[in-house]
């Protein structure tokens, strides 16, 4: 069997653990920089408050029904993400962290434990310890899990926030509920294509022929139906996958047509990939690097173009990446246009220690252990207290957060004090 555990409106909620007088009322967390709307209570669901909304557009919308907005507080959210999932460790050893507010936990030798008051104590004792509201769905399949999950999440009054699908007709009355856009891993466009064919819930998926479904999808849509017809196809993800590529993107905090400002920016984000590229072990043959202007702005110049640089060794030195990166930017940069993100991704990974060598061109020797002794020295420092030539010394990265709440776990000056 397979749980799957959801933090309910996880961001919303952990404000409302450290302001109490935020339950049952509206709230929204707004994205970085103060963006658009990327979490919502259901109290703002219900005022008809829309995911991504430009808060600039619905500022008069929030103010006229009592809606309380945050800047996005990540060191919040990432320390009681990580409080919630070492409690789920108690209860399986076999855990995988699915996204900063879920989880899936295999449930093996469980079979004569009472499966809905287990669930309940899972709830109960997160609740208890965090102050996170959770629903609990428990199923034989992973897939399964998930639509136990929607389910309990819909009807709290009838299920406590806890369901478990133990036999074919629950599992065939909840599939018949569910809408097939609804379903875990169904995209937009798979979405349409199974609407063409008369699938309107995942049961109807479940209907179709084996063989139609692997001539017309792919081997992913075809372990996600036996998954959904109760057979059990996917496994836990090994949480130790190396990613194949990695990407440090940001909006900034205004408009900017300065190509000195970019070009530091940029070099800070090819910096902080080459440094993740270090930490699992990977080099880098390729490394892309794009600029964009604000297309909410329809009155300026529009730009958004990218370019990549292969690279003839893998590296994951952060001189070679950022001096790459620099360059890029200078053969994309465009004169009088006001760019408001940019990113530098790196792909093509390899293996540091073990990949092909080139006969005539090589990394420079020193730069291995002068990385290693920047990172050794930045991670007991923090700060990043060495930085290279062309990032700013002075310069740290600020987001617009205007309307951000205080990190009450993770700042000392920031702990509630009880008087």
């Amino acid at each position: 069997m397979f749980a799957l555990v959801d933090c309910n409106n996880f961001y919303a909620s952990c404000e409302r653990v450290f302001n109490p007088n935020l339950q049952g009322k509206p709230v929204a967390i707004l994205s970085n920089n103060d963006g658009c709307v990327i979490a919502r209570s259901d109290e703002a669901k219900a005022l008809g408050l829309p995911m991504g909304a430009p808060i600039f557009k619905w500022e008069s919308f929030c103010k006229a029904n009592a809606v309380t907005v945050f800047s996005s507080n990540y060191p919040l959210y990432g320390d009681m993400s990580s409080r919630v999932m070492s409690i789920l460790k108690q209860f399986s050893p076999d855990v995988e962290v699915y996204s900063v507010d879920e989880s899936f936990l295999q449930l093996k030798g469980f079979e004569n434990y009472d499966l809905f008051t287990y669930g309940s104590q899972i709830k109960t004792r997160v609740f208890k310890w965090t102050g996170i509201p959770t629903c609990v769905g428990i199923a034989p399949t992973k897939a399964l899990s998930k639509v136990a999950n929607k389910v309990a999440r819909k009807f709290p009054n009838q299920t406590k926030g806890v369901h478990v699908i133990d036999t074919d007709d629950k599992r065939v009355k909840a599939l018949k509920w569910l809408k097939i856009d609804d379903v875990w891993g169904i995209g937009r466009q798979l979405n349409k294509r199974l609407q063409l064919k008369g699938c309107k819930t995942a049961y109807d998926f479940t209907q179709l022929s084996d063989s139609w479904v692997k001539n017309n999808f792919s081997v992913v849509e075809a372990r996600l139906q036996r998954d959904l017809q109760g057979i059990p196809t996917l496994k836990l993800d090994d949480q130790l996958t190396q990613k194949k590529r990695i990407a440090t993107t940001r909006s900034f905090d205004y408009s900017y047509s300065d190509i000195d400002y970019i070009k530091e920016r940029v070099s800070t984000f090819a910096v902080t990939c080459a440094e993740k590229l270090r930490k699992q072990g990977s080099s880098c043959h390729v490394i892309i690097v794009f600029l964009k202007s604000d297309r909410h702005k329809k009155n300026l110049a529009q730009h958004r173009v990218s370019t990549s640089v292969n690279l003839s060794y893998p590296s994951n030195s952060s001189l070679i990446i950022s001096n790459c990166a620099v360059n890029a930017v200078m053969s994309i940069f465009k004169k009088g246009i006001q760019y408001k993100k940019a990113g530098v991704i790196v792909t093509g990974l390899v293996p540091t220690g073990n990949h092909q060598l080139h006969l005539f061109d090589a990394e420079n020797p020193k730069h291995q252990p002068l990385m290693q002794s920047i990172d050794k020295i930045n991670a007991k420092y923090r700060g990043h207290k060495i930085r290279i030539a062309n990032q700013d010394l002075k310069r740290t990265w600020k987001m617009r957060q205007e309307r951000l709440s205080p990190r009450y776990t993770t700042n000392i000056n920031d702990i509630i004090v009880v008087k």
